[in-house]
C-alpha cells in the first residue's frame, strides 16, 4: 500500500514524500553516479562521482519542489486553498483543494509552474557560464541542473493532460467554448495521444537495444495516459455532483450505539443483521461522535475484538458539518482531505443524516447505470 510522509511545511503547505519517491531517488543517484557524472569526467573517483550525484539529486528534486510550489503561490494568491505538494515517482503534485472556477485562473496557474522550471535553468546557465575555471564540481552540478530544468520546462508545455501545457489547452479551450467538460475531454484526449506515441517511441528504443531508455519512455507514457483518464473521470465526477444536495446523498437511517461497543460486535449485531453502515456515538444521550463503515474496515480483522467504537470513531470536536442544501462537491472535498470518513448533516441543531464516501459512491454508480 502506498504511503507518503510529511517532511516540513513552508509557506503553510505541507510538504510530503511518496514512498515510490525513495526508490526514483536512488536510482537516479546510481545514474548520475555510474553514468553521467563518469562520462563527463572520468578523472573523478567512484566514491566523488557518487557524492555530487547525490548533491545534484538533491538539488533535482529542489527544483521539482521549488515548480510545484510555484503553482500552489500562484493558485493561493488567486483565492484556491492549497493542502500539501507531493513528490513522487515522476515528479510531484501539489494538492489544491478545488478546480480553478475561470479559465483565466486555469491559464495563470498552469504557466507558472513551467515559468518557474525556465528561470531555475536560467540561475544555473548563469552559474555554469560565471564559475568556469573556478570550481569543477560546481560548474558540473550547474551545467546538468540548467539542462535538466529547461528539459523539464519543455517536457511541461507539451498539449496533453496532465503536463502543465495540457492545462493551457485546457484553459484555452475553455475560454473559447465556455464548457469545461469539453475542455478537459480535449486537452485528456490530447494527453493520451501523447501518451500513445511515447509507449510506441519507447517500444522502438527497446528494439534498437536501448533497454532502460525504452522503457523509461514507456513507463512516463503510462503515467501520462493514466492521468489523462483520472482527469476527465474527476471532472464527469464534479459534474455530476454539481447540483446533488447533501440531503440527496445522505443515509437517514443511522442509529445511535454506545461507544463501549467493540468493533467485532458493531460488525455482527448492526452492519450484518440490519445493513446499517453509519452510527451515531452517543454517552450519556449527547453525540460523543460518528463512526462509518470505512472506520471499520481500517481495523484489522485480528484486532476488531478488542477494539472499541470509542477509539476508531471522528470524535464530535473533529467533525465536519453540513447542511442539507450543501452541494455534492463541498462535501466530497471534505471526504477527500483524508481525515474524516463520514459528514453530519445538521439541521436545526439535530442531526438528519449522515453521509459517507460509500453514499457518494453508490449514487455515482446508479447514475452510470441509468446512462445519466
Amino acid at each position: 500500500m502506498r504511503t507518503s510522509w510529511r517532511i516540513f511545511t513552508i509557506f503553510g503547505i505541507d510538504i510530503r514524500i511518496d514512498s515510490s519517491w525513495l526508490f526514483i531517488f536512488v536510482l537516479v543517484t546510481w545514474g548520475l553516479a555510474q553514468h553521467y557524472f563518469p562520462s563527463q569526467y572520468p578523472h573523478w573517483s567512484p566514491l566523488y562521482s557518487l557524492l555530487i550525484g547525490l548533491i545534484a539529486s538533491l538539488l533535482l528534486f529542489s527544483s521539482v519542489l521549488a515548480h510545484e510550489l510555484t503553482h500552489s503561490l500562484v493558485a493561493r494568491s488567486r483565492g484556491e486553498k492549497v493542502r500539501s505538494i507531493t513528490l513522487f515517482f515522476f515528479g510531484g503534485v501539489a494538492e489544491i483543494t478545488e478546480e480553478p472556477k475561470t479559465p483565466a485562473k486555469e491559464f495563470i496557474i498552469a504557466v507558472a509552474g513551467p515559468l518557474s522550471s525556465f528561470l531555475i535553468a536560467a540561475l544555473f546557465f548563469g552559474v555554469w557560464r560565471g564559475m568556469q575555471g573556478v570550481s569543477e564540481p560546481i560548474v558540473a552540478l550547474a551545467r546538468y541542473l540548467a539542462l535538466i530544468n529547461g528539459i523539464l520546462a519543455v517536457f511541461n508545455m507539451i498539449p496533453g493532460f496532465p503536463l502543465d501545457g495540457g492545462r493551457v489547452l485546457k484553459a484555452i479551450v475553455w475560454r473559447i467554448t465556455g464548457d469545461v467538460k469539453r475542455a478537459t475531454r480535449v486537452a485528456s484526449v490530447s494527453g493520451q495521444v501523447i501518451a500513445f506515441l511515447l509507449i510506441v517511441f519507447g517500444i522502438s528504443q527497446i528494439l534498437r537495444g536501448y533497454f532502460v531508455d525504452g522503457l523509461w519512455t514507456i513507463l512516463i507514457g503510462w503515467f501520462i495516459h493514466s492521468a489523462a483518464v483520472r482527469g476527465y473521470r474527476h471532472v464527469l465526477i464534479r459534474e455530476s455532483l454539481k447540483d446533488v444536495r447533501a440531503q440527496d446523498l445522505m443515509d437517514s437511517a443511522f442509529e445511535s450505539i454506545d461507544g463501549a461497543l467493540t468493533v467485532q460486535e458493531l460488525i455482527e449485531d448492526y452492519i450484518l443483521k440490519k445493513k446499517a453502515r453509519s452510527f451515531l456515538i452517543t454517552e450519556r444521550g449527547a453525540l460523543a461522535g460518528i463512526v462509518c463503515l470505512e472506520d471499520v474496515k481500517a481495523v484489522s480483522a485480528d484486532k476488531r475484538a478488542a477494539t472499541t467504537v470509542r477509539e476508531i470513531m471522528t470524535p464530535r470536536d473533529a467533525l465536519e458539518v453540513v447542511s442539507p442544501q450543501t452541494d455534492g462537491n463541498k462535501i466530497l472535498a471534505k471526504l477527500s482531505n483524508g481525515k474524516v470518513h463520514q459528514v453530519p448533516v445538521i439541521e436545526g441543531g439535530k442531526v438528519k443524516g449522515l453521509v459517507c464516501r460509500a453514499d457518494i459512491l453508490d449514487y455515482l454508480h446508479l447514475r452510470s447505470n441509468v446512462g445519466a
